[in-house]
């Protein structure tokens, strides 16, 4: 299977909000399960506990532009109804932010997909788009 390129990211891109988990990879092979609770077409935003952040971000500082930290993801989103199909997306923690004593958001802009892994956060992202009020 070759990875496609993710497209660039577009600061203007649309982010949803979710509710679904997601394995998070390292280099070295560990993962960890976090929930994601935001979604958009270039990357995802990812709530975790502290443990989880001591794991995946050293000195718990937001890496720095070009320092990036290289994960790969893995989440479910539904394609027909409720026929949920696996994405493995690689990506790098680009932002990270306390927002309580035990709960730290992660933002990971996706850098390549695995096979159909763009067309289905895509098709899933614009679904959930139009279903938003305006």
């Amino acid at each position: 299977m070759k990875p496609v390129a993710a497209k660039p990211n577009l600061r203007n891109q649309q982010r949803v909000d979710v509710t679904t988990e997601v394995t998070i990879a390292k280099a070295d092979g560990s993962c960890l399960d976090c929930e994601i609770s935001n979604i958009s077409r270039t990357g995802l935003m990812v709530m975790c506990d502290q443990k989880a952040i001591k794991t995946l971000v050293p000195g718990q500082k937001t890496p720095a532009p070009g320092n990036w930290i290289h994960v790969t993801t893995t989440f479910a989103v539904p394609v027909i109804a409720q026929q949920p199909v696996s994405v493995v997306a690689g990506g790098n923690i680009v932002h990270m932010r306390r927002i309580a004593r035990d709960r730290f958001q992660l933002g990971i802009q996706f850098a390549e997909f695995e096979g159909n892994g763009f067309e289905y956060v895509n098709n899933y992202v614009s679904k959930l788009l139009s279903n938003v009020p305006h």
